[in-house]
């Protein structure tokens, strides 16, 4: 049965994207079909880590949320692009729905907004046309009325925050609102943790502060760093600590359910 796994942080610069990427491309890596639609309208990017650039876009969700066209016209089949020198098995197929990097399209999203139900209904009608098992949707940081739908629609939720008094706050908020949403599959992961930090404690720390399950804990890297966002971390540094900690997580994602 196919599933909706919602990736989503209160603050930006948690490596969220990056994350969701990373996470799509190992569900892949295990035979599934994978979907990824990126809904941080106003600041788009995570298709710079399946190699693509704006040249490349031809349409963008915000074509189908402004009824330019249907949301498969807005797919592109990324599998032959994710992880130089490793291959995704035979099979398995990964697709990205990019949102526009284009500046004007951008600020009418700020000055305009959109029909957010469109969302819904593009989600529901990617899933079944391109006969997905997963949808990695990668949101907008924060609360508003996208964010809100993502994670009510969700069947998997994951929320990640760094290990900062700010990122702690905020994920309380996002917490109790997911709660209170009834989202059935509530997961957080901790981002850019120093490797002088006792993991287990901090890991012990987090779940007691919010009373669930920590999915997996992501040292902070100088390799992830170096990349620049220019491929998928995971498949090109397969033995790295940083991709065994997604694998953790891709774990719990296959988990639900069973």
């Amino acid at each position: 049965m196919s599933k909706i796994i919602s990736i989503h942080s209160f603050r930006g610069g948690t490596g969220k994207s990056n994350i969701s990427a990373n996470v799509a491309s190992q569900l892949a890596q295990r035979g599934n079909r994978v979907g990824v639609i990126d809904t941080d309208i106003q600041s788009p990017g995570i298709h710079v880590l399946f190699g693509m650039d704006d040249e490349q876009i031809d349409k963008s969700l915000n074509d189908y949320l402004w009824g330019r066209c249907k949301i498969e016209e807005t797919v592109y089949n990324v599998s032959a692009r994710v992880g130089k020198g490793e291959v995704i098995v035979m099979g398995a197929d990964i697709f990205l729905i990019p949102s526009s990097i284009r500046a004007g399209e951008i600020a009418r999203v700020l000055r305009e907004g959109y029909d957010v139900s469109l969302l819904n209904e593009g989600f529901r009608a990617l899933v079944s046309r391109l006969n997905l098992d997963y949808l990695v949707i990668d949101t907008h940081p924060g609360l508003n009325e996208e964010t809100l739908l993502s994670i009510a629609i969700s069947d998997v939720l994951f929320l990640i925050l760094r290990p900062d008094q700010q990122d702690f706050q905020g994920t309380a908020v996002t917490v109790d609102v997911a709660r209170k949403l009834e989202v059935p599959n509530l997961f957080l992961i901790i981002n850019k943790a120093l490797s002088s930090y006792d993991f287990d404690e901090l890991k012990q720390r987090v779940e007691e502060i919010y009373d669930s399950p920590v999915a997996a804990i992501l040292p902070l890297s100088e390799d992830v760093a170096r990349m620049q966002s220019s491929d998928i971390f995971s498949l090109r540094y397969p033995d790295h600590p940083v991709s065994e900690a997604i694998r953790r997580v891709v774990d719990y994602v296959e988990a639900v359910g069973k």
